[in-house]
């Protein structure tokens, strides 16, 4: 005992001075192979963004510029100051390349202010936007920077993804290679909101978006609110109504403004989206996310389908993992979100066999054009799928029914069997979207995208529809939207479809996953999605259920490639509330959730309905298994 004491003092030793070795190993390589000198570019309004360029020291040759763009700063500041990674990967830090950093408009050392998901501009006029901001910042490194090859290229992740998406309108031709990774594409369905309902689990995130600085500095300047030592669920229990949790932000912080002022889809968020505007892209662009990304999936689904929509010749491509937001970015042996495995060496694969070839490719000229449409990880089967159309032409959407019994088939209900299930949706002891245990103060709710979900379904406000076992795998695609058939003895309700896995009871445990998941039985969740009932008809003019009428709810669900494996059952949870990911609806219908008081919230009793004519069902586009 004495001996195993001392070898754990001697880690404990050891450890903290191995990570700082680690990264101080990192910071002299990049130091070795690039000079670093900081500059203010200025804009057409006059403003100046601080950019950091990092030159490859040997200067025998000509590069392509690799850009970033990022509301996160571009830390450290100081011409001898070094990070230990600068580029998308290490593959790429090392085959050189020009590589930039810049703060964007009214973040940390750049001029101006600041403007969350600021709204394009059309045209190349004197207006500013991230596009003209992107396309002035191309043009000064073009002339200023000695030995570039007059391409440009850019990446970036989550927030950085979208200035990626943002500088594709009216584009500057020397822009040729962009990858969007994880970008937020459009507030209203991002982050923050999910289908309207708002995202309580992002309440602790609106100070780092919410304040303008009072001009460039190297220091932060907003205040995070403190939750170190808080237990998750009391903490955004007694925050209360929205109404009430404002009471932490002080009047300062704009955001938290906006999102209360602004509940409903108006122009303020119209605007807003990017996806209007990415017409006339001649540039290459990758798009890329995870299949369990809990912050931005909706983003990469709709950046890639409004570019091929609107841009057919233009070289459009999108890549979706198992990855949580962003995991993709360094290597790892297992790709895991939350406790479980998704298979070895996943974002290896994806950095030296698809982001460098791309950026290889459209910047230097070396090897072929990539000849896929779409790279798709099946989560089930775990192994990479080709596709030369997304979703694949080749899929057939199926409906599968939900029925009284709680079974799911593509056979439609009968007049024989129950017609409605019914549970009672109660505020005051909503669903958690994890097990009580697992729930985390976090800056962003990610692991719970692939938790079991057998806390949820053991719930009498949680209907669980099942198939038998199946016979045979099924391998499902694209998108799944979710038509159910509702009512409510009150006037407003939230409407939560999950999709989930369910695996056999003799399933064995899956490498790399925690030790403490338990296969047998799973019901592993592979997509779910929200709508607040107010905009099933239209997200800009919301309107109340009349107590005890029918009425439907289609909901999308985003992508997924996943294959359900023989054994294994299709399982489908609805429930009403799903908390602390998402704020509670009060249930009795008011004009701005945000300004709902305690005396708002209510008990309510909703129902599925299961009649033939009124069928509540999901479809799902399935495609025979690949040989």
């Amino acid at each position: 005992m004495i001996k195993f004491l001392r070898i754990a003092f001697l880690f404990a030793l050891i450890f903290p001075l191995v990570l700082v070795s680690d990264i101080s190993a990192q910071q002299n390589s990049v130091q070795l192979q690039y000079q670093k000198r900081s500059v203010r570019i200025p804009m057409r309004d006059g403003k100046t963004l601080f950019t950091s360029i990092y030159q490859p020291r040997d200067q025998s040759k000509k590069y392509p510029i690799l850009m970033k763009r990022t509301p996160y700063s571009i830390k450290p500041y100081g011409d001898d100051q070094y990070p230990g990674r600068i580029a998308p990967s290490t593959i790429l830090q090392n085959e050189g390349f020009i590589i930039v950093h810049q703060d964007v408009r009214g973040r940390w050392m750049s001029e101006g202010d600041y403007d969350n998901m600021r709204p394009n501009v059309p045209g190349e006029g004197p207006e500013i936007d991230e596009s003209s901001d992107t396309y002035d910042t191309i043009e000064w490194l073009l002339k200023n920077v000695a030995n570039n090859n007059g391409k440009v290229g850019m990446w970036g992740i989550s927030y950085p993804g979208f200035y990626c998406a943002a500088a594709l309108p009216d584009h500057h031709p020397a822009l040729v290679a962009v990858t969007p990774q994880a970008p937020i594409s459009d507030f209203f369905f991002d982050d923050f909101h999910h289908h309207g309902a708002y995202l309580q689990s992002y309440f602790t995130a609106t100070s780092t978006f919410g304040y303008q600085h009072n001009g460039p500095t190297s220091e932060k300047w907003y205040q995070s609110l403190n939750t170190e030592g808080l237990d998750p669920w009391d903490f955004h229990m007694k925050l209360g109504p929205m109404s009430k949790a404002g009471r932490l932000f002080d009047e300062d912080n704009f955001f938290w403004k906006q999102l209360v002022e602004h509940p409903n889809y108006d122009e303020f968020w119209q605007k807003r989206s990017i996806l209007p505007h990415l017409k006339g892209i001649k540039t290459n662009v990758l798009t890329v996310g995870g299949f369990f990304d809990a912050e931005d999936l909706y983003g990469p689904n709709n950046i890639y389908r409004a570019i091929e929509n609107n841009n057919p010749e233009t070289f459009n491509a999108i890549v979706m993992g198992p990855w949580s937001h962003g995991d993709w970015s360094h290597e790892t042996q297992y790709a895991k979100v939350g406790k479980v495995a998704f298979g070895q060496n996943v974002s290896a694969f994806y950095q030296r066999e698809i982001e460098a070839p791309f950026f290889r490719h459209f910047l230097k000229g070396i090897g072929e054009k990539p000849s896929y449409e779409a790279l798709m990880y099946d989560t089930g089967f775990k192994a990479w799928r080709k596709f030369s159309k997304w979703p694949p032409t080749q899929a057939d959407t199926i409906k599968h029914y939900l029925h009284g019994d709680r079974t799911i088939s593509t056979q439609p209900p009968t007049d024989q069997e129950q017609s409605e299930s019914v549970f009672i949706s109660d505020p005051a002891n909503p669903v958690p979207h994890r097990a009580r245990q697992d729930l985390e103060m976090r800056f962003t709710p990610r692991p719970y995208m692939s938790d079991d979900q057998r806390f949820a379904s053991a719930r009498p406000d949680v209907l669980a529809f099942q198939t038998e076992p199946l016979a045979e795998p099924v391998l499902v695609t694209g998108d799944i939207m979710a038509r159910l058939k509702v009512s409510t003895d009150s006037t407003a309700a939230d409407w939560v479809v999950k999709l989930i896995d369910v695996h056999p009871d003799n399933h064995p445990f899956v490498q790399g996953s925690d030790a403490s998941v338990n296969f047998a039985g799973a019901q592993m969740m592979i997509r779910s999605e929200i709508i607040r009932g107010r905009f099933r008809n239209s997200y800009e003019k919301p309107e109340p259920f009349k107590p005890g009428v029918m009425t439907e709810i289609n909901l999308p669900l985003q992508d997924v490639c996943h294959t359900f494996k023989a054994g294994h059952r299709i399982m489908i949870q609805v429930q009403s509330t799903w908390f602390p990911l998402i704020d509670r609806n009060p249930q009795k219908y008011v004009e701005n959730i945000f300004k709902a008081t305690e005396a708002d919230f209510v008990k309510a009793t909703h129902k599925v309905y299961h009649q033939p004519g009124s069928e509540s069902f999901i479809e799902l586009k399935i495609m025979p298994m690949p040989r």
